[in-house]
């Protein structure tokens, strides 16, 4: 379990646009964890809008993304959360001591069709529901 003194455990998910991977993290985290984790994202070049494809994705898992929009990666978003896990970000993210860096090498959605973006989905939501279970140990997140 992540230290966090007594609070909960704040995770950031940082992609390039914030408009597909570290968006679909984001909402599968939200939704797996409701209250028990804080949940951000962003991007080190944020695109216009949240991939079409994604939101398509989501939306078949019953997950609204449609409303997000990409948002920009900053120093306090990295400083405020307990986890930072990247997404093909590089070396854009800025490191503090005592937080966790994690990269998740994922196929990045942009430009694919649902088709193709379900698998990615899939895989977040395996690799997210083993962080929950991580940071708050509960049996039920453990296994897709």
């Amino acid at each position: 379990m992540t230290e966090t003194s007594g609070r909960r455990p704040s995770v950031l998910f940082v992609c390039v646009h914030n408009a597909g991977r570290s968006q679909m993290a984001a909402a599968w985290l939200a939704d797996l964890a409701g209250d028990r984790v804080e949940v951000r994202s962003a991007g080190s070049a944020p695109g216009a809008a949240v991939n079409p494809a994604a939101v398509a994705a989501m939306a078949e898992v019953g997950i609204d993304i449609s409303a997000e929009t990409p948002k920009i990666l900053t120093v306090d978003a990295v400083r405020e959360s307990d986890v930072c896990i990247t997404m093909g970000c590089g070396d854009t993210c800025p490191v503090f001591p005592g937080k966790r860096y994690l990269d998740w090498t994922l196929e990045d959605p942009a430009g694919q069709g649902l088709d193709a973006v379900r698998p990615i989905r899939d895989e977040i939501e395996r690799r997210v529901r083993h962080l929950l279970h991580e940071l708050v140990g509960d049996g039920r997140t453990a296994q897709v």
